[in-house]
């Protein structure tokens, strides 16, 4: 099946959700953000395996508290690569994520993994679910952008901990 075909609904779906964001009487609606990561990744072997980090995620808001979305990550280390594709779940904790310049929150995400080993002038691929959950901060530098950082564990396991800066639509 055509790959524009199976994109058409979620895509729909979207647009009319983003279309339908707006303020309804005295309620406010939370921004969409979007977010690119660097960080540092440990994979757990004989010896720490270590990687660099670099990603994207789009947090969409589902309530006061609480976003949804995916978040797409690559981890280079000396001999593979490990491209993680996730749908993810952020709590904003503390005080009112609307209002407050720091927010705490805590996050979990699941998907699948997909992993690629070179060994001289071959190549091992394989794929297996995956999951991450932590926990970080983020902090306002204006009504658009914020700054912040997170560490977290998951599966295959690893510890890792990244930096990201955001960008919300429309402002906060």
């Amino acid at each position: 099946m055509n790959w524009i075909r199976m994109a058409r609904l979620p895509a729909l779906l979207l647009a009319a959700w983003v279309a339908g964001a707006g303020d309804a009487g005295a309620q406010t609606t939370r921004p969409i953000a979007v977010e690119g990561v660097v960080g540092w990744a440990g994979f757990v072997d004989d010896a720490t395996d270590h990687h660099a980090l670099v990603g994207v995620s789009v947090r969409l808001p589902i309530g006061r508290r609480l976003s949804v979305g995916p978040e797409v990550f690559i981890a280079n280390g000396s001999s593979d690569r490990d491209t993680f594709v996730l749908g993810s779940l952020w709590v904003d904790l503390g005080p009112s994520p609307d209002t407050a310049p720091v927010v705490p929150y805590v996050v979990v995400g699941g998907g699948y993994m997909r992993h690629n080993q070179h060994f001289g002038n071959r190549s091992f691929v394989s794929g297996e679910g995956s999951f991450t959950a932590g926990g970080g901060v983020r902090a306002h530098v204006s009504d658009r952008v914020y700054v912040g950082g997170d560490v977290r564990i998951g599966w295959e396991l690893h510890l890792r901990a990244t930096a990201h800066v955001g960008v919300t639509w429309p402002r906060r």
